[in-house]
Protein backbone atom coordinates (compact mmCIF):
# COMPACT_ATOMS: atom_id res chain seq x y z
CA UNK A 1 0.00 0.00 0.00
CA UNK A 2 1.32 3.42 -0.96
CA UNK A 3 1.36 5.50 2.25
CA UNK A 4 1.31 9.29 2.14
CA UNK A 5 3.67 11.01 4.55
CA UNK A 6 6.09 8.12 4.82
CA UNK A 7 9.35 7.01 3.23
CA UNK A 8 9.00 3.72 1.38
CA UNK A 9 11.24 1.54 -0.74
CA UNK A 10 9.53 1.12 -4.12
CA UNK A 11 10.40 -0.63 -7.35
CA UNK A 12 10.95 1.29 -10.60
CA UNK A 13 8.11 -0.10 -12.77
CA UNK A 14 8.29 1.92 -15.99
CA UNK A 15 9.48 5.21 -17.47
CA UNK A 16 7.38 8.05 -18.91
CA UNK A 17 8.02 11.50 -20.34
CA UNK A 18 7.38 12.95 -16.88
CA UNK A 19 9.82 10.65 -15.11
CA UNK A 20 9.37 7.14 -13.76
CA UNK A 21 6.52 5.28 -12.10
CA UNK A 22 7.24 3.30 -8.96
CA UNK A 23 5.27 0.54 -7.25
CA UNK A 24 5.48 -1.70 -4.23
CA UNK A 25 7.28 -4.98 -4.77
CA UNK A 26 4.02 -6.91 -4.41
CA UNK A 27 1.57 -4.19 -5.41
CA UNK A 28 0.03 -2.78 -8.58
CA UNK A 29 -0.59 0.87 -7.68
CA UNK A 30 2.02 3.26 -9.02
CA UNK A 31 3.25 6.74 -8.14
CA UNK A 32 5.22 9.20 -10.25
CA UNK A 33 8.79 10.12 -9.42
CA UNK A 34 9.47 13.28 -11.50
CA UNK A 35 12.37 13.08 -13.93
CA UNK A 36 14.45 15.65 -12.06
CA UNK A 37 14.33 13.33 -9.04
CA UNK A 38 15.54 10.23 -10.87
CA UNK A 39 19.01 9.03 -9.80
CA UNK A 40 21.51 8.85 -12.65
CA UNK A 41 21.57 5.43 -14.26
CA UNK A 42 18.27 4.27 -12.71
CA UNK A 43 16.94 1.14 -14.42
CA UNK A 44 13.73 -0.92 -14.41
CA UNK A 45 13.50 -3.07 -11.31
CA UNK A 46 15.69 -0.79 -9.20
CA UNK A 47 14.55 -0.20 -5.62
CA UNK A 48 14.35 3.47 -4.68
CA UNK A 49 13.74 4.99 -1.26
CA UNK A 50 11.20 7.81 -1.66
CA UNK A 51 8.88 9.99 0.40
CA UNK A 52 5.23 10.26 -0.69
CA UNK A 53 3.17 13.45 -0.53
CA UNK A 54 0.68 15.41 -2.67
CA UNK A 55 1.83 18.02 -5.15
CA UNK A 56 0.23 21.41 -5.88
CA UNK A 57 -2.35 19.69 -8.11
CA UNK A 58 -3.31 17.32 -5.28
CA UNK A 59 -1.72 14.27 -6.92
CA UNK A 60 0.20 11.68 -4.95
CA UNK A 61 3.85 12.02 -5.91
CA UNK A 62 7.23 10.65 -4.86
CA UNK A 63 10.45 12.47 -4.05
CA UNK A 64 13.94 11.36 -3.14
CA UNK A 65 14.30 14.49 -0.98
CA UNK A 66 13.92 13.80 2.74
CA UNK A 67 11.61 16.27 4.53
CA UNK A 68 12.23 17.41 8.08
CA UNK A 69 9.56 15.08 9.47
CA UNK A 70 7.32 12.16 8.52
CA UNK A 71 3.77 11.21 9.47
CA UNK A 72 3.28 11.39 13.25
CA UNK A 73 6.74 12.86 13.90
CA UNK A 74 7.64 16.22 15.43
CA UNK A 75 10.05 18.84 14.13
CA UNK A 76 10.91 22.49 14.66
CA UNK A 77 10.06 24.28 11.40
CA UNK A 78 10.33 27.88 10.19
CA UNK A 79 7.27 29.91 9.21
CA UNK A 80 7.81 31.12 5.63
CA UNK A 81 4.61 33.07 5.10
CA UNK A 82 1.17 33.69 6.56
CA UNK A 83 -2.25 33.64 4.94
CA UNK A 84 -5.82 34.28 6.17
CA UNK A 85 -6.32 30.53 6.62
CA UNK A 86 -3.00 29.55 8.18
CA UNK A 87 0.76 29.50 7.75
CA UNK A 88 3.18 27.82 5.37
CA UNK A 89 6.24 26.12 6.82
CA UNK A 90 9.61 25.19 5.35
CA UNK A 91 10.03 21.43 5.71
CA UNK A 92 12.61 20.84 3.00
CA UNK A 93 10.32 20.12 0.02
CA UNK A 94 9.43 22.37 -2.92
CA UNK A 95 5.82 22.55 -1.75
CA UNK A 96 5.62 24.20 1.69
CA UNK A 97 3.80 22.45 4.53
CA UNK A 98 0.43 23.99 5.45
CA UNK A 99 -0.35 24.79 9.09
CA UNK A 100 -4.11 25.50 9.32
CA UNK A 101 -5.17 28.45 11.44
CA UNK A 102 -7.21 26.18 13.74
CA UNK A 103 -4.07 24.14 14.46
CA UNK A 104 -1.96 27.12 15.57
CA UNK A 105 -1.26 28.30 19.12
CA UNK A 106 -0.48 31.96 19.72
CA UNK A 107 0.40 34.63 17.19
CA UNK A 108 2.78 33.62 14.39
CA UNK A 109 5.12 35.66 12.25
CA UNK A 110 7.44 34.89 9.30
CA UNK A 111 10.82 33.57 10.41
CA UNK A 112 9.46 32.18 13.67
CA UNK A 113 10.27 28.56 14.52
CA UNK A 114 7.37 26.36 15.65
CA UNK A 115 7.25 22.79 16.88
CA UNK A 116 4.70 20.83 14.86
CA UNK A 117 3.45 17.31 14.22
CA UNK A 118 2.69 15.98 10.72
CA UNK A 119 -0.79 14.51 10.19
CA UNK A 120 -3.26 13.72 7.40
CA UNK A 121 -6.28 16.03 7.32
CA UNK A 122 -9.87 15.18 6.32
CA UNK A 123 -9.05 15.85 2.67
CA UNK A 124 -6.23 13.27 2.89
CA UNK A 125 -3.57 15.95 2.53
CA UNK A 126 -0.52 16.32 4.72
CA UNK A 127 -0.72 19.20 7.19
CA UNK A 128 0.98 20.43 10.36
CA UNK A 129 -0.42 21.03 13.83
CA UNK A 130 1.02 22.83 16.82
CA UNK A 131 -1.22 20.70 19.04
CA UNK A 132 1.44 18.08 19.40
CA UNK A 133 0.37 16.20 22.53
CA UNK A 134 -0.71 13.14 20.51
CA UNK A 135 2.84 12.83 19.21
CA UNK A 136 4.47 12.84 22.65
CA UNK A 137 5.30 9.80 24.75
CA UNK A 138 5.02 9.44 28.53
CA UNK A 139 7.58 6.61 28.54
CA UNK A 140 10.89 8.45 28.72
CA UNK A 141 14.14 6.82 29.89
CA UNK A 142 14.89 9.68 32.30
CA UNK A 143 14.87 9.92 36.08
CA UNK A 144 15.33 12.53 38.80
CA UNK A 145 18.25 14.96 38.26
CA UNK A 146 18.94 13.80 34.69
CA UNK A 147 19.86 16.63 32.31
CA UNK A 148 17.66 16.91 29.22
CA UNK A 149 16.94 19.30 26.37
CA UNK A 150 13.61 20.14 24.85
CA UNK A 151 11.46 22.59 22.91
CA UNK A 152 8.81 24.80 24.50
CA UNK A 153 5.55 24.18 22.64
CA UNK A 154 2.89 25.88 24.78
CA UNK A 155 2.51 28.24 27.76
CA UNK A 156 -0.17 28.25 30.43
CA UNK A 157 -0.15 31.09 32.98
CA UNK A 158 -1.59 28.80 35.66
CA UNK A 159 0.60 25.77 35.01
CA UNK A 160 3.83 26.88 33.35
CA UNK A 161 5.70 25.97 30.16
CA UNK A 162 5.03 22.72 28.33
CA UNK A 163 8.18 21.19 26.87
CA UNK A 164 8.68 18.42 24.32
CA UNK A 165 11.75 16.72 25.80
CA UNK A 166 14.00 15.67 22.90
CA UNK A 167 10.89 16.51 20.84
CA UNK A 168 9.53 13.11 21.95
CA UNK A 169 8.45 13.13 25.61
CA UNK A 170 6.05 15.10 27.83
CA UNK A 171 7.69 17.70 30.07
CA UNK A 172 6.48 20.62 32.19
CA UNK A 173 8.34 23.52 33.76
CA UNK A 174 5.91 24.52 36.50
CA UNK A 175 4.95 28.15 37.04
CA UNK A 176 6.94 28.11 40.28
CA UNK A 177 10.08 27.10 38.36
CA UNK A 178 9.77 29.78 35.68
CA UNK A 179 12.26 32.55 36.38
CA UNK A 180 12.72 33.73 32.79
CA UNK A 181 10.47 34.54 29.86
CA UNK A 182 9.98 31.65 27.47
CA UNK A 183 8.18 31.47 24.15
CA UNK A 184 6.95 28.57 22.01
CA UNK A 185 9.82 27.35 19.86
CA UNK A 186 12.50 28.13 22.48
CA UNK A 187 15.03 25.36 23.08
CA UNK A 188 15.82 24.80 26.76
CA UNK A 189 18.32 22.81 28.81
CA UNK A 190 16.65 21.49 31.94
CA UNK A 191 16.93 19.13 34.90
CA UNK A 192 14.35 16.48 35.73
CA UNK A 193 13.02 17.24 39.21
CA UNK A 194 10.29 14.60 39.28
CA UNK A 195 9.06 11.62 37.30
CA UNK A 196 5.29 11.72 37.73
CA UNK A 197 3.16 8.55 38.13
CA UNK A 198 1.75 9.11 34.62
CA UNK A 199 5.28 9.06 33.18
CA UNK A 200 5.45 12.78 32.43
CA UNK A 201 8.50 14.79 33.49
CA UNK A 202 8.55 17.80 35.80
CA UNK A 203 11.50 20.02 34.86
CA UNK A 204 13.56 22.89 36.22
CA UNK A 205 15.83 25.29 34.37
CA UNK A 206 17.96 25.60 37.50
CA UNK A 207 20.59 23.31 38.98
CA UNK A 208 20.23 21.66 42.38
CA UNK A 209 20.31 24.19 45.22
CA UNK A 210 23.92 23.62 46.29
CA UNK A 211 25.15 23.87 42.69
CA UNK A 212 22.99 26.89 41.82
CA UNK A 213 24.05 28.96 44.84
CA UNK A 214 27.29 30.24 43.29
CA UNK A 215 25.46 31.51 40.24
CA UNK A 216 22.73 33.12 42.35
CA UNK A 217 25.31 34.88 44.54
CA UNK A 218 27.05 36.20 41.42
CA UNK A 219 23.69 37.46 40.12
CA UNK A 220 23.05 39.38 43.34
CA UNK A 221 26.51 40.96 43.25
CA UNK A 222 26.10 41.94 39.60
CA UNK A 223 22.78 43.66 40.35
CA UNK A 224 24.31 45.45 43.33
CA UNK A 225 27.08 46.78 41.10
CA UNK A 226 24.53 48.03 38.55
CA UNK A 227 22.44 49.77 41.23
CA UNK A 228 25.28 51.49 43.08
CA UNK A 229 25.46 49.03 45.94
CA UNK A 230 21.83 49.00 47.09
CA UNK A 231 19.23 46.52 45.86
CA UNK A 232 15.54 46.91 46.68
CA UNK A 233 14.88 43.36 47.84
CA UNK A 234 15.53 42.10 51.32
CA UNK A 235 14.77 39.49 53.93
CA UNK A 236 11.04 40.30 54.08
CA UNK A 237 10.51 41.06 50.38
CA UNK A 238 7.67 39.41 48.48
CA UNK A 239 8.58 36.34 46.42
CA UNK A 240 7.17 37.88 43.23
CA UNK A 241 9.30 41.00 43.65
CA UNK A 242 12.41 38.85 44.07
CA UNK A 243 11.48 36.85 41.00
CA UNK A 244 10.97 40.02 38.97
CA UNK A 245 14.21 41.66 40.11
CA UNK A 246 16.55 38.66 40.17
CA UNK A 247 14.85 35.80 38.27
CA UNK A 248 15.12 33.45 41.25
CA UNK A 249 12.88 32.10 43.97
CA UNK A 250 12.74 33.62 47.46
CA UNK A 251 14.41 30.51 48.91
CA UNK A 252 17.23 30.71 46.35
CA UNK A 253 17.68 34.41 47.13
CA UNK A 254 17.86 33.78 50.88
CA UNK A 255 20.41 30.98 50.43
CA UNK A 256 22.67 33.09 48.20
CA UNK A 257 22.25 36.24 50.27
CA UNK A 258 23.00 34.25 53.42
CA UNK A 259 26.27 33.09 51.92
CA UNK A 260 27.23 36.63 50.91
CA UNK A 261 26.33 37.87 54.42
CA UNK A 262 28.50 35.18 55.99
CA UNK A 263 31.37 36.19 53.69
CA UNK A 264 30.95 39.82 54.79
CA UNK A 265 30.09 41.05 51.29
CA UNK A 266 26.58 42.40 51.99
CA UNK A 267 24.31 43.66 54.74
CA UNK A 268 20.71 42.42 54.78
CA UNK A 269 17.66 44.48 55.81
CA UNK A 270 13.94 43.72 55.67
CA UNK A 271 13.37 45.54 52.37
CA UNK A 272 16.83 45.85 50.80
CA UNK A 273 20.43 44.69 50.83
CA UNK A 274 23.61 46.76 50.70
CA UNK A 275 26.99 45.83 49.31
CA UNK A 276 30.07 45.91 51.51
CA UNK A 277 33.29 46.50 49.61
CA UNK A 278 33.95 46.79 45.85
CA UNK A 279 30.34 46.11 44.77
CA UNK A 280 29.31 49.44 46.34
Amino acid sequence: MLEIGKTQELVLDHFSEAGAYLREAEGQDTVLLPGRQLPAGAALGDRLSVFLYKDSEDRLIATTVRPALELGELALLTVKQLSPIGAFLDWGLAKDLFLPFKETQGELKPGQKVLVRLYVDRSERLAATMRIEKGLSASSPYGRDDKVWGTVYALNPEMGAFVAVENRYFGLISRQELFETLRPGDRVEARVVKLRPDGKLNLSLRQKAYAQMDGDAATILAHLKETGGILGVGDKSDAELIKTELSMSKNAFKRAAGRLLKEGRIRIFDDHIEAVGPES
